[in-house]
């Protein structure tokens, strides 16, 4: 079985496709709003990453985003896809613009939420290589009360505390092993700023006003670097924008993919 056979999705609807990245140290459920939202006029798929979910596909000692973007592009080749639109939030924005920038023409577009291009600081490869460590020491249970109230902006935690249960659960769930092969990886990543300005696809930019791991700064920057690119700020929002404020999020992208798909064939009537 091949590793592109490994891999747990879900594969809904007809229309043109959007594929969906997940972030660390979540899983595919977490773009189930979207799917939800989407899947009467677009085809959405949402992969387990490597490791993580229900996904069988083995976990290394490092899975860098160039390994990931090569776990997609099978996927992709596997249901006959070429050309999607691709979703990525926090790690999964940045292996979306790994497959931005390895795969162009595959990219019919490009949502990056809660997203930096920049590389690591050595400070930073540190930093995560001591919570690849510590994750594989403790578990995910340790790290995740850690990691809750960064991820959920303060104001998202109060309103809806839904929100915080499923995240938590998310992350309870994720293989300590993935997850720190993930994080080893993630500290690898080379400099995107170097790429955006060749995109040539069109790119949303999502950020949360409260995202305590990404900035309007960095997002603004982003936004500046690819030339065909809009930036949404969501007020009062963390780390997680497609499910504090699910709403405004699909509104935000079915506008994106309704505007990227108008003269497609299997467009939206």
């Amino acid at each position: 079985m091949s590793d592109s056979e490994r891999f747990v999705f879900d594969d809904q609807g007809t229309g043109e496709p959007v594929l969906f990245i997940h972030g660390h140290p979540f899983d595919r459920t977490m773009w189930a709003p979207q799917i939800d939202a989407l899947r009467d006029q677009y085809r959405a798929i949402a992969p387990d990453l490597r490791g993580y979910g229900l996904s069988k596909a083995a976990p290394r000692q490092s899975v860098t985003q160039e390994q990931f973007a090569d776990d997609l592009i099978g996927l992709l080749d596997r249901l006959e896809i070429d050309r999607a639109c691709v979703v990525g939030l926090s790690m999964g924005g940045q292996i979306a613009m790994e497959f931005g920038r390895r795969f162009p023409a595959r990219v019919a577009g490009l949502v990056l939420a809660a997203t930096f291009p920049q590389a690591e600081t050595p400070d930073g490869v540190a930093a995560r290589n001591l919570m690849a460590d510590r994750v594989v020491a403790e578990g995910m249970a340790l790290t995740g009360c850690d990691m809750l109230p960064r991820l959920i902006g303060a104001s998202s935690m109060k309103r809806s505390p839904d929100v915080a249960a499923n995240v938590y659960r998310m992350i309870c769930g994720t293989n300590p092993v993935a997850a720190a092969g993930a994080l080893r990886g993630r500290a690898m990543r080379q400099d995107y700023r170097e790429s955006l300005p060749a995109f040539a696809f069109p790119c949303l930019i999502v950020i949360g006003a409260e995202d305590s791991y990404s900035s309007i700064a960095e997002a603004e920057a982003m936004r500046d670097a690819i030339q065909d690119s809009r930036l949404e700020i969501f007020p009062e929002i963390g780390h997680l924008p497609n499910l504090e404020d699910a709403e405004k999020f699909n509104r935000v992208l079915r506008e994106f993919l309704d505007r990227i798909f108008a003269n497609s064939p299997n467009a939206p009537r």
